[in-house]
């Protein structure tokens, strides 16, 4: 079965003035480009996230793997009563 991998865009679409990426995905313009692509493959899809993960510091990680977590179960976005609960430091 081929499934579609899911954007890593988790709706927090605010860039660091420093440096450009997401605070939420940590992508950059440039990847957000890439993924809307139709042409982009499953295979550059998968190393990106790879990569974005490890450009995200502890607390962005924590966050965005519960979000895209969600993402992927649900089919979207769920708010989480437990990100509201405990701040992520």
């Amino acid at each position: 079965m081929n499934r579609k991998i899911i954007s890593p865009c988790i709706s927090i679409c605010k860039n660091d003035p420093s440096t450009g990426l997401c605070f939420g995905c940590a992508r950059s313009q440039d990847e957000k480009k890439i993924w809307k692509n139709l042409d982009t493959t499953d295979e550059w899809k998968l190393e990106n996230l790879n990569i974005l993960k490890k450009r995200m510091k502890d607390s962005q990680l924590k966050t965005f793997e519960k979000s895209y977590d969600e993402k992927i179960k649900f089919g979207k976005l769920v708010f989480s009563k437990d990100l509201k609960k405990k701040p992520q430091n």
